[in-house]
């Protein structure tokens, strides 16, 4: 029995590129987008080997772009997806692995720290499925229409973008692609979902692209050939007094304390101040321009509102935020027990990793207005890479 296999699912035709080649075997730089998504694994110490699952009539194309690496030799795959996953998983019937990672051949920039952090999680979970958390509003068509009509809008909150590698322990998994042959399910964590098995989410990667248009692939050639960019520094400071109250929100974490803050929003001083770093990386004026506290229907606003629309200002320019850090200066309450959950949140608002997102806290020795326990500051600071 060996530890963990990567199987590559490399059998599919990609109609919608409107390519004469199998999207997988097109070029992306000097090599073919299925040598990229294989290589990720090939790299990994972690892994101890790498199958690739092909097409019947694409073999020849399949050794011609993986020429060169130490790999397990390519199966075969079926019709759809889910039986080339499955006849994947039989072929390492007598290999024995003891988990098994599968990973879609369209995927050519898996990183290294999202294969761990699936890796991770099956230490604890029989599955686990890397995914970014939806930010944007989300849209029912309706149906009976000639044309496209919103239907309705669907609730966002607990929705996720599921991306591969998606891992499992290798019995598990294996038991439950036997039990679902036949069916049309779309991806692997499903097959195990229908089979019972807990499915742990873990952050994944905006960076985790599938090729599925022109569009897709031109986007990888311009990230992997080195586009120009430049990196853009924001910075950005809040205060918010103390009044009457019970809690206070920091970076979207309610923690009890015996007053809260003042404010037209929720006073989410933590927030307010990330909003302006992100809004003065883009020259994009300060929080009070694009939500002035004069107008009643901000009154209340959850401060994830200011910090979202924030980030889709810089998602419109086609930038990336690197990463954002905040310090919250004041004597109570405590942060320390709660920096985690703030980063969580803040990563799920903004869908980045939150390894991306440093909270801390710090005191003014009790010198000052927050000295005096009057009220909290924060300043931020925040990087975004900006096409040139």
């Amino acid at each position: 029995m060996t530890g963990c296999v990567a199987l590559i699912l490399a059998g599919g035709r990609g109609t919608r590129l409107g390519a004469t080649l199998p999207k997988q075997y097109l070029p992306l730089g000097d090599d073919a987008v299925l040598r990229h998504a294989v290589s990720g694994f090939v790299d990994h110490p972690a892994v101890d080997g790498v199958r690739v699952v092909v097409g019947a009539a694409d073999r020849e194309h399949c050794d011609r772009a993986l020429d060169g690496l130490d790999l397990m030799k390519p199966v075969t795959g079926g019709g759809t997806r889910q039986d080339s996953a499955r006849l994947g998983l039989e072929s390492l019937v007598p290999v024995g692995p003891r988990t098994v990672l599968i990973h879609d051949a369209a995927r050519p920039f898996a990183d290294a720290p999202t294969i761990s952090r699936v890796l991770a999680a099956l230490e604890t979970r029989p599955a686990a499925l890397p995914a970014v958390p939806i930010s944007d509003t989300l849209k029912r068509e309706r149906d009976g229409t000639d044309a496209p009509l919103v239907g309705e809008t669907v609730e966002r909150r607990g929705l996720w973008r599921a991306q591969t590698p998606q891992g499992f322990r290798f019995p598990e998994i294996l038991a439950a692609h036997r039990a679902a042959a036949g069916m049309a399910l779309t991806d692997d964590a499903a097959v195990a979902e229908r089979a019972g098995l807990d499915v742990a989410l873990v952050h994944g990667s905006d960076s985790n692209i599938k090729v599925t248009t022109q569009e897709d692939l031109e986007r990888a050639r311009r990230w992997l050939g080195g586009e120009r960019f430049e990196l853009r520094t924001g910075t950005g400071f809040d205060v918010h007094k103390f009044g009457e109250g019970k809690a206070v929100t920091l970076c979207g974490v309610e923690i009890p304390h015996d007053r809260a803050l003042v404010g037209h929003s929720d006073a989410d001083v933590g927030m307010h101040a990330m909003t302006d770093a992100l809004l003065g990386a883009i020259s994009e004026g300060d929080i009070g321009l694009h939500f002035p506290p004069t107008d009643p229907r901000w009154r209340g606003e959850p401060s994830a509102t200011f910090l979202r629309h924030a980030a889709s200002l810089i998602r419109r320019r086609g930038a990336r935020i690197v990463n954002l850090d905040v310090t919250l200066i004041c004597e109570a309450p405590k942060i320390a027990p709660h920096r985690d959950a703030m980063a969580a949140r803040v990563a799920a608002l903004l869908e980045l990793e939150p390894g991306r997102i440093g909270i801390k806290a710090t005191t003014t020795e009790g010198l000052g207005f927050t000295g005096r326990g009057e009220g909290i500051a924060a300043q931020a600071v925040a990087t975004i890479r900006l096409p040139a």
